[in-house]
């Protein structure tokens, strides 16, 4: 059964703090809601309800697309260790962008990454639990090295000229009318 709370507390950050990653959703008003899996060492809880994670370069950027229209954003963690357990939390992110003043105090929270492209300060307004009895038990083989590698062969000009390029947005996945 779900329990719903005001703020995050210490079990709640135990269980972030021994997760290996987390999923973002975020939605517009005329694009599908995207869900994206989070890992590396990205997410600090400021206070209970409080936190930043920081979002490195990848094939999109629809979260920070999204917040553009609507800041509503959910965090999603999920336990594949034996005990089961899903927290979600809910509430409204803000974006901050190298070029903020606001940087440089959530950057010193974090490992420097090459490919930093915004922290997301989400202001948490509802926690909730879940049993997680359907979540299958695996286990962490290794964290992927695939994106600092990555952002090391090509270099942050590089990473920041593709950042500027337009891509295509997914409009509507739902069948048209021939």
């Amino acid at each position: 059964m779900a329990e719903y709370f005001n703020a995050l507390n210490q079990d709640h950050v135990a269980f972030i703090g021994a997760q290996s990653m987390f999923f973002v959703a975020t939605a517009d008003t005329d694009t599908p809601i995207n869900i994206s899996p989070k890992g590396m060492d990205s997410l600090r809880i400021l206070d209970g309800n409080r936190l930043v994670w920081l979002n490195l370069t990848g094939s999109g950027n629809e979260t920070y697309t999204h917040l553009q229209s609507s800041p509503r954003m959910t965090l999603m963690w999920c336990s594949f260790a034996k005990l089961p357990l899903i927290l979600r939390v809910y509430g409204n992110a803000t974006c901050i962008l190298p070029s903020d003043d606001a940087w440089s105090d959530n950057a010193v929270l974090m490992p420097e990454q090459l490919g930093a492209r915004q922290f997301f300060v989400l202001d948490i307004d509802v926690a909730q639990t879940s049993c997680g009895w359907a979540v299958p038990e695996m286990q962490l083989v290794r964290e992927r090295p695939t994106l600092t590698k990555f952002a090391e062969s090509v270099g942050v000009e590089q990473i920041k000229a593709s950042w500027a390029k337009s891509r295509p947005r997914p409009r509507d996945f739902q069948a048209k009318e021939q």
